[in-house]
């Protein structure tokens, strides 16, 4: 065999074998953002209209996260945070559209409590779909309802469902669901 054909032919072997890697590396990239982020990676690739588009913007979402120094709320401070969202449930009753305002602002203080940068809007709510990418789009329904609120466009159900996304993420921000989940964890372990 002559030389010049073998080099020929190992070269080949060797750029097939990269574009294979590269596309096996991508496929498991793809899937790690998929698995991590849900539906929130449906959303951000259909809004970017790419796929490797929106999974730079996942992968970047994950560098900025790891920078952040997330904190569990104390014992004392969700306790205070469940006796003031009462308090903003309560409310809805007699005062919805104050109810919503209050909610809205005591989500974000739950927030900066936890670590959470305070940024716009969307900046928060792409830092939270981090950690929380199915519940993100609670907090996005919310606040597209507070805004029609604001414009004299949204009824008193319309209110209704924003306190109901806003408790959502609420809960997810306290860690309720979270201990929920880890104990029935521990229950099947227990029960395997």
């Amino acid at each position: 065999m002559n030389s010049s054909l073998l080099i020929v032919i190992v070269v080949i072997a060797v750029v097939a074998f990269a574009a294979i890697a590269f596309a096996i590396m991508r496929k498991r990239r793809s899937q790690k953002l998929r698995e991590r982020f849900g539906p929130e990676y449906d959303r951000v690739v259909r809004n970017e209209g790419d796929v490797r588009k929106g999974e730079g913007v996942l992968a970047f979402r994950e560098k900025r996260h790891e920078k952040f120094k997330l904190l569990p709320l104390s014992a004392e401070d969700r306790s205070s945070y469940l006796h003031r969202w009462n308090d903003v449930q309560s409310r809805f009753v007699d005062d919805p559209k104050g109810a919503v305002t209050l909610a809205d602002s005591l989500v974000t203080e739950a927030m900066q409590a936890r670590g959470y940068p305070m940024g716009d809007f969307e900046q928060r709510a792409a830092d939270l779909s981090v950690d929380y990418p199915v519940v993100v789009e609670n907090y996005r329904g919310a606040h597209e309802i507070v805004i029609r609120h604001n414009r004299g466009q949204a009824s008193t159900e319309d209110l209704r469902k924003a306190m109901v996304h806003y408790r959502t993420l609420f809960q997810e921000l306290l860690g309720e669901h979270r201990e929920e989940k880890l104990g029935e964890h521990h229950e099947e372990k227990r029960s395997a």
